[in-house]
């Protein structure tokens, strides 16, 4: 196809149920030559006409060409009913471009109705917030409280320290006439003694000509697990506000409504006829005004009425909220409300005006609130608190003094189990308007923020562009393939429903999903170390994302990405002694000994940053670039090989793969070759083994040369290799390196996985006698690749037998079934698999759409209703 004529379709995520305008920020990928650096981009609606749209690169193929590109759009409501079209040439202009102005003090962004100024030191992090030429923010910062616990005359006192926010250095970190961001990085400060800890990183998103301003905010925890309890952790907003008391209003997103208040409402003992009607404008947010004479007497009544100066909504947990308010700080909060779910919006404003906040995944990640308070005053201030202080102060200590070594399958005797260096993420969204919303308004408000925006390409297009591994499109064409495609939306559909089901909600947990089921109890192994909650283990994340790209699924999408969100931020650390690397599965999502490099290779959160552009993605994946240092200080064969010759001990996979993840990511989207050539000495290391692939997997390593040293030709388990996202970095790096040799290094491994243990003794003359090469269905992605690769339709036929027809727990049983649990066995009635583990569930799903691309044409075609029913 001509490069001039070739369409690209694009369409928007999720259906646009209330139109609002929106900006929005997608990625493209491109085959390698496609599109060359130089070349530009027009975007086009589906009428045909010219959008303005900012385009930038985030990854080139090795040839130099781009690989993926990011682009920004700022959409009218009345865009947001039909899809796109990105094509070559000259983009559109039409839009004013943001303006950004910068002093010693603030860096000001002028969207065309918004001006944000932002400060670049001390405490207050946004100095002030116009919209339209009206001020209405008069600043914000970070707030805090910490809970110090003491035990005095065998009493135990906790007391509570406030702290806030103190900027270290707010930069621009992307300028352009459609999309802005500003990143901005600090830490608190405690006020009682001037202790700085718990950095952070805010980010301010800008479209062009948009009211609505996005901030994505994240902290590390660097504090002492066992003293330091955060009481509460948050936001804080100054709302400036004008006119009568009975004027001014606040909404809460509850359930399904809005609680909608006032101040002062007109609400008395004797509010009766046209003053009722009055009383019904006022709570629907409209200007409400009294006659001085005829209306003297109602107007008593009013100022005899208390006022009610805050209110605060507070999710408990994942499935209650209060709403409450209070009239003075010396008085008693009193119930206003309850419900289940609040969905995490607020607004305040007077006859000028307001704010409405709102914070996704507010329920979700409970506990969490929202309060204001000084609605009486000229300035209220209005918290979004991600850490609720009306709950119990984190308590981040392990769940034991002692490890589990032989009970639990917790990895090593140390215990090691410290959140010092993990992180979270909270997405928050600002919109400014010049007058009370209507309902229909902030419903568009609540929606839009928890589901934000995002324009995808179709499945094909990712599928043609080669640029997201191995895996194959959505084919019902025969019995059997359609019997595995339901099969796979099946497993999807289980952990959909699980997490529902077992309410796998909460700040630091929201995200991840259980490792091995208890069928006893009927409940997940939660309390059992090394059994508990996921933390990556078999990779979870590629299947889910790979999923995403086959199907282009809105709920595939956004499970992928709150997967994406914790772990990438809670299970890896960030800072400190284990920085680059993250915790193996665990009751506590840092508590196992085990510190390693897999944890949090970039590979497991690169395609969300392709897709979206996110920076705080594109940060943690250049914080693991050097993972491999923190190795040569913890071992991670520390318990098999003692201390030695060597720097430090890897294993081809999955430590030595996900070094290369990092490297490789690393490379395309900075063509940085220090990487490239790191990664290609440790393959020519591994090229001239005696065994090539096959040989070790353990070798002595040096981070500073990244050369890899013969330590024995079989000595370690072999299926942690591959079953850890090492078969898909490894497939991908011979087709970026265009590596012939590596390519039959893959497939000479797959063919050799699963050879009886004679025949891998013969044909290695006895130095790989055949120990521990143990799962064969973890490995059926790599026997694909070496059936594709030496068109060996017996081997095929095997890797489809292990898939398909053993019987033992690594096999997923289709048609899956849940079966229903009778009703006093466990604490409410719920339907489980009791043989489920998602070690299985991500292998299989990830293993067969591999298996699907590479030997699909091999699927036997049997009764698949039957298949592994054992």
């Amino acid at each position: 196809m001509n490069d001039q004529t070739m369409n690209i379709p694009l369409r928007w995520l999720q259906e646009n149920k209330r139109e609002r305008p929106a900006g929005v920020t997608w990625g493209v990928p491109w085959r390698e030559g496609e599109l060359k650096r130089e070349e530009n981009l027009v975007l086009f609606s589906a009428a045909g006409e010219p959008v303005p749209v900012q385009s930038w690169t985030t990854a080139y193929w090795p040839d130099g060409s781009v690989k993926w590109t990011a682009h920004a759009a700022s959409v009218a409501a009345s865009d947001r009913t039909g899809g796109y079209v990105l094509r070559k040439g000259e983009p559109a202009c039409g839009v004013k471009p943001l303006a950004v102005k910068e002093t010693d003090e603030t860096i000001e962004v002028d969207t065309g109705i918004l001006i944000c100024r932002l400060n670049r030191s001390g405490a207050s992090v946004i100095r002030d917030i116009e919209r339209e030429g009206k001020r209405l923010c008069g600043g914000a910062m970070l707030v805090g409280i910490r809970e110090a616990r003491e035990t005095l005359h065998g009493a135990k006192i906790m007391r509570e320290e406030t702290f806030h926010s103190e900027i270290d250095r707010t930069e621009v970190e992307t300028q352009g006439p459609v999309r802005t961001v500003v990143k901005m990085t600090g830490k608190h400060r405690m006020l009682e003694d001037g202790r700085t800890w718990l950095p952070f990183t805010l980010r301010f998103y800008f479209y062009a000509g948009q009211d609505t301003l996005r901030i994505v905010h994240s902290f590390l925890f660097d504090g002492d697990a066992e003293q330091d309890f955060i009481k509460g952790l948050g936001m804080s907003f100054d709302v400036l506000l004008e006119g009568k008391l009975y004027n001014r209003h606040l909404r809460f997103a509850g359930d399904s409504g809005f609680l909608s208040e006032s101040p002062q409402g007109l609400m008395t003992f004797r509010t009766t006829g046209r003053y009722q009607d009055l009383y019904r404008e006022q709570t629907d947010g409209k200007k409400v005004a009294f006659d001085p004479q005829e209306d003297a007497r109602f107007m008593e009544l009013i100022d005899d009425l208390a006022v009610w100066d805050s209110f605060k909504l507070v999710q408990h947990t994942a499935d209650s909220y209060t709403i409450t308010k209070r009239t003075k700080e010396a008085c008693s909060w009193i119930r206003a409300a309850s419900g289940g779910i609040a969905r995490g919006l607020a607004y305040v404003g007077g006859e000028n005006g307001g704010l409405a906040l709102g914070v996704r995944h507010f329920w979700q990640k409970s506990p969490s609130s929202l309060e204001i308070h000084g609605l009486s005053r000229d300035a209220s201030t209005v918290t979004a608190w991600f850490w609720s202080p009306d709950a119990s102060a984190m308590d981040l200590r392990h769940y034991d003094t002692v490890t589990h070594l032989k009970s639990s399958y917790e990895g090593f005797e140390e215990l090691r189990s410290t959140p010092y260096g993990v992180g979270n993420t909270t997405e928050l969204s600002l919109s400014f308007h010049g007058r009370t919303p209507d309902r229909e308004t902030l419903e568009a408000l609540a929606e839009e923020k928890e589901d934000p925006a995002l324009l995808v390409c179709e499945p094909q297009r990712y599928y043609d562009s080669r640029a997201t591994g191995i895996w194959s499109l959505v084919d019902r064409s025969t019995e059997s393939k359609a019997a595995l495609e339901d099969g796979m939306d099946a497993v999807f559909r289980f952990y959909l429903e699980e997490v529902e089901q077992r309410r796998w909600y909460g700040f630091w947990d929201y995200g991840d999903v259980m490792h091995s089921y208890d069928p006893v109890r009927h409940t997940w192994r939660y309390d059992i170390g090394g059994c508990a909650w996921q933390n990556t283990e078999l990779v979870p994340n590629l299947w889910l994302w790979t999923m995403f790209l086959r199907t282009g699924r809105l709920d595939v999408f956004r499970f992928a990405e709150a997967m994406t969100r914790h772990t990438s931020e809670v299970d890896v650390y960030h800072i400190g002694e284990y920085a680059g690397l993250g915790s193996r599965h665990n009751v506590l999502h840092w508590g196992c000994g085990c510190k390693e490099a897999r944890i949090g290779m970039a590979g497991l959160h690169r395609m969300y940053y392709y897709l979206t552009a996110d920076e705080r993605i594109g940060d943690i994946m250049d914080e693991v670039k050097d993972a491999d240092y923190a190795t040569a200080g913890l071992d991670p064969m520390r318990s098999y090989y003692p201390k030695d010759e060597f720097v430090t001990h890897t294993r081809s996979g999955p430590d030595w793969s996900a070094f290369c993840s990092n490297w490789l990511t690393r490379w395309e989207r900075y063509e940085d070759t220090f990487y490239r050539d790191k990664m290609l000495t440790g393959l020519d290391c591994l090229k001239r083994m005696p065994y090539r692939l096959l040989t070790g997997p353990v070798f002595g390593y040096d981070p500073a040369t990244g050369i890899l040293e013969h330590m024995g030709d079989e000595n370690w388990g072999h299926h942690l290799m591959i079953c850890m996202g090492g078969a898909q970095v490894w497939m991908e790096m011979a087709q970026l390196l265009k590596d012939a040799e590596f390519a039959d290094m893959i497939a000479e491994y797959g063919a050799f996985y699963n050879l009886p243990k004679e025949e891998k003794a013969r044909r290695t003359s006895g130095a790989i006698p055949g120990k521990d090469w143990n799962i064969p269905m973890l490995s059926t992605a790599m026997m694909a690749y070496a059936a594709r690769h030496a068109q060996d339709s017996q081997l095929a036929r095997e890797a489809w037998s292990y898939l398909l027809q053993e019987t033992n727990h690594w096999q997923i049983r289709i048609p899956l079934e849940t079966e229903p649990v009778e009703r006093s066995e466990y604490i409410c009635p719920i339907r489980e698999i009791p043989w489920m583990s998602t070690n299985t569930a991500a292998q299989w799903c990830l293993n067969t759409m591999i298996c699907l691309e590479l030997i699909g044409d091999q699927l036997p075609e049997t009764n698949q209703t039957e298949v592994a029913a054992g």
